[in-house]
């Protein structure tokens, strides 16, 4: 009768332990950067989540259409073993709002000066809706495509009062230079399901931004009822390159919520 009580009690031990590493482990956090931009802008960000002790992936997202960028995306978070925190900055908005779709382990979206778009609508239409958007002066001649479609980059003399104001010149020109495009169809794909409408939201953004107005970043926002929204006073479009701690805090706050 000992040893029975004895291998019950051993094998209770292991039942907490087992449960209380479940309770413990992070969640695995994936960044998707935007239009104009590449994984290089989350380096701030990820130094100080791997710091923190979370695993980390900076994801490439393609550009090239929300449907096909959201499959991509969708793609290497099913291959995860553990859970998600999915964040998109800017038009990876949109791709998160649609990788996030049946994504079983998807436990929360954060959206960094992020779109955060509803059924039938598109960056373009969101961008335009309130007024401060100067984006349009600033890019250059589209780039012709094999397949009739058209990319789009920002003017590199224009890059860093438009994308960047509050990083450092020198910084923000290396920004410029290698700024990924993105398809002139992309940005006026209309949305499918959002995946905010099931899956919990964080929003933060600053109150300079130029490229998405700040009063349409509070009303997506609002919409999506995010659990936390933080507005950083004199900060960009790329508030993660400036606030890098900022927006690092906020996807801690959504990966321990329960």
């Amino acid at each position: 009768m000992k040893k029975i009580i004895a291998s019950l009690a051993v094998a209770a031990s292991l039942f907490v332990g087992a449960n209380a590493f479940a309770q413990t482990e992070k969640p695995t956090v994936v960044l998707v950067h935007g239009a104009f931009a590449d994984a290089s802008s989350w380096n701030g960000v990820v130094r100080i989540l791997e710091k923190d002790g979370y695993t980390v992936i900076a994801a490439a997202n393609p550009l090239r259409s929300v449907k096909s960028d959201g499959a991509s995306v969708a793609s290497l978070v099913k291959s995860i073993k553990s859970s998600v925190v999915l964040v998109g900055h800017s038009y990876g908005g949109n791709v998160i709002t649609e990788a996030a779709n049946d994504q079983a382990n998807v436990k929360s979206l954060v959206y960094v000066s992020a779109f955060a778009p509803d059924t039938g609508e598109t960056v373009a239409g969101l961008a335009g809706k309130f007024p401060g958007s100067t984006l349009g002066p600033t890019l250059a001649a589209p780039v012709p495509l094999s397949d009739g479609g058209k990319d789009l980059y920002i003017q590199q003399d224009k890059f860093h009062d438009q994308f960047a104001a509050d990083v450092p010149a020198a910084e923000a020109a290396l920004m410029a230079a290698t700024q990924r495009p993105v398809t002139e169809a992309a940005l006026n794909e209309k949305f499918g399901t959002p995946a905010w409408k099931h899956i919990p939201s964080w929003y933060i953004y600053g109150d300079k931004d130029k490229n998405i107005p700040p009063q349409a970043m509070a009303f997506m926002a609002k919409r999506v009822n995010a659990k936390a929204v933080e507005i950083v006073k004199g900060a960009s479009h790329v508030v993660m390159v400036s606030n890098p701690e900022r927006v690092a805090r906020l996807i801690e706050k959504a990966a321990a919520a329960q």
